[in-house]
């Protein structure tokens, strides 16, 4: 029987989550990382779904799914969120497929720039990104801390806050925010966090002068985090921290890119540790990484 590459449906994802899930673990656990990626309902992807159904793709043999891609695009920025192939199906050729289905994908929505987050440890693909483009740019770290350990140490300035509200003033103010750090409007990717019944987002102010904004989600996860001003960092993933550790969850994990010393000097004075290494790439630099904190490897 042969594998057949072609649209996700709705129906697909959580299937496909499965796959990506147990790819992830096979990965990490041979790299001696233990499991690190636990399935979730795939509402980010159901979401890049309805938004624009040519990002996703299976590759499927009789009734079975043996890799699933995943992108989404914001502006002239294509980013690809997932690209993973069932441990035992790999080698038949199905990861080039669907690679060449996400290229396409970049090509028709006329992208300028094609990025993505990868496990620093993964050779291989990084490997096969390089060779379609795509070029190693800084790393980005997992890290985490006990609620308990945290809130012995969280001292220091940190910013009011005030939720985000899903009114046209403020998705302008974070797409704003967004085209001057990162260069592209992310007010879509707004609306379905503040939408999200388990993630939290706040404005950041000092005093008046807002200067950011950060997202917290129920699990203790903290991130996206934006600032306007690099003093504004520190202060801000202090709040967020903060923010997270009033959330109750026993653990609380960011992921902070290795171009934010000010971040990552924080995290280390409050005693996080790195859990794993990931590495962004792009076919061209972009950004402001020093202000900007990402949420995951799917989202950025």
């Amino acid at each position: 029987m042969s594998v057949v590459c072609r649209p996700a449906r709705a129906r697909d994802l959580e299937l496909a989550d499965a796959l990506v899930v147990a790819s992830i673990n096979d990965l990490t656990e041979r790299h001696g990382f233990g499991p690190m990626a636990v399935r979730s309902p795939p509402a980010f992807q159901l979401f890049s779904l309805k938004d624009d159904a040519g990002g996703l793709w299976v590759a499927e043999e009789g009734e079975r799914i043996l890799g699933f891609a995943w992108s989404w695009v914001c502006d002239d920025m294509w980013f690809l969120a997932q690209l993973f192939v069932s441990p035992d199906q790999q080698g038949r050729g199905v990861g080039d497929e669907l690679i060449r289905r996400t290229l396409e994908h970049a090509e028709q929505s006329h992208a300028s720039n094609r990025v993505l987050i990868t496990f620093s440890f993964n050779t291989v693909s990084q490997g096969l990104y390089i060779r379609h483009g795509l070029l190693p740019r800084f790393p980005i770290y997992s890290l985490s801390a006990s609620r308990e350990q945290l809130m012995g140490r969280l001292r220091g300035p940190r910013y009011d806050t005030t939720p985000l509200e899903p009114d046209g003033s403020t998705l302008r103010r974070l797409a704003q925010a967004d085209e001057r750090v990162l260069g592209v409007s992310r007010a879509k990717h707004h609306r379905y966090l503040i939408d999200d019944s388990g993630v939290s987002g706040f404005n950041l102010y000092d005093r008046n002068d807002w200067v950011g904004y950060a997202y917290v989600d129920a699990g203790g996860h903290v991130g996206p985090v934006a600032v306007m001003e690099s003093q504004h960092v520190a202060p801000a993933f202090r709040t967020a921290l903060h923010l997270a550790v009033e959330r109750g969850s026993s653990r609380v994990s960011a992921f902070l890119p290795g171009a934010s010393a000010a971040a990552l000097n924080t995290a280390m004075e409050l005693g996080m540790r790195i859990k794993f290494p990931m590495l962004l790439m792009s076919s061209r630099e972009f950004g402001n990484w020093v202000q900007y904190l990402p949420r995951n490897p799917g989202f950025m």
